[in-house]
């Protein structure tokens, strides 16, 4: 019995498939990490591979749809890694409501000592009988 003359070919063809994939995943990647819009063009023309193929693939095409749709949201020009977390936007804020709260005491402190002070300065001004008022 003579061997299957296409078994080779069809080894190299699925080799050539993990490598694409490899690329296109790696692509994804890269464009993800530095922040650069993901869409199927420049997927294809970082990785080196067709457009065509890549809507082929249809957990890379998801992948791809997913990050140009998290590009549209405010957050989506940050890379996954650099985005602020729950916590971290939590404890941004209330240590802004805490310093929003000083000056609002700072404010009024000052307001009081000016108050006083324009007050000492009419009550100065009426003893001396320079006040202008009636």
């Amino acid at each position: 019995m003579r061997p299957d003359p296409s078994a080779p070919l069809a080894a190299a063809a699925a080799r050539r498939h993990e490598l694409t994939r490899a690329k296109a995943i790696q692509a994804l990647r890269e464009l993800d990490r530095a922040g650069t819009p993901v869409t199927f063009a420049s997927v294809a023309a970082t990785a080196g591979i067709s457009r065509s193929w890549l809507y082929t693939q249809p957990d890379i095409s998801g992948q791809i749809q997913r990050l140009r749709a998290a590009a549209r949201d405010p957050a989506g020009d940050i890379p996954a890694g650099q985005r602020a977390t729950d916590a971290s936007l939590r404890a941004r804020l209330s240590a802004a409501l805490q310093r929003n709260q000083s000056l609002t005491d700072e404010n009024a402190r000052l307001r009081r000592q000016l108050a006083r002070a324009l007050g000492e300065q009419r009550t100065a001004r009426t003893r001396s009988g320079n006040d202008p008022a009636p």
